[in-house]
């Protein structure tokens, strides 16, 4: 069997990060630091890397999505993103968390750690690169987070299972507030 062509991308943080993988080739991979517009980079930073390549989105196997935690906007742009892309095209999607890019060829015990901001760090534990307990959020501080590579997260996806589509990973619940104006009465 070919290898796969694989798109991938996370924007959970202050960037939009893309990358195009074939097995364990990497054709083309992209990252820009930005504090917003992720939303209005994404699709045409995918186009570049597919065209740069010589690939079209007709071309692909298998999307792959940085899924969380981090920046609730910034993960609703990929995911979202991730699933209308599987839609349209007709392949599947994969979503791949934070922590399995970061712990993805490690090898032993490991805690993989990012900022969550406001005195909170997100972690998770691996063995060898499996998760072995659950992602957490507890107080502490970390360093301030590098981008994700999107290419680690084209490599992680291409050993995990496809089926049900990406959903993002929230470890903290969202800072809006539903409305205190009661909702509309609807006429018959």
């Amino acid at each position: 069997m070919p290898p796969k062509l694989i798109l991938s991308f996370d924007t959970s943080a202050a960037h939009c990060a893309v990358a195009l993988v074939c097995g364990d080739e990497i054709l083309g991979s992209r990252t820009e630091s930005l504090l917003k517009g992720q939303a209005e980079r994404l699709i045409p930073m995918l186009e570049d890397v597919l065209k740069s390549a010589g690939k079209s989105w007709s071309d692909l196997d298998l999307i792959a999505v940085g899924v969380g935690p981090g920046n609730f906007t910034g993960v609703r742009i990929a995911v979202s993103t991730a699933r209308g892309l599987a839609l349209s095209l007709n392949v599947p999607a994969v979503g791949v968390t934070v922590f399995e890019a970061l712990a993805f060829g490690t090898s032993g015990r490991v805690t993989i750690a990012r900022d969550a901001r406001r005195g909170m760090v997100f972690s998770q534990e691996f063995e060898d690169g499996v998760a072995v307990g659950e992602p957490t959020m507890a107080e502490g501080v970390a360093a301030p987070d590098a981008p994700i590579d999107p290419v680690q997260i084209a490599f992680c996806a291409a050993g995990k299972e496809v089926g049900t589509p990406p959903a993002p990973l929230y470890l903290r619940s969202a800072d809006a507030a539903l409305p205190s104006d009661p909702p509309p009465t609807i006429l018959p």
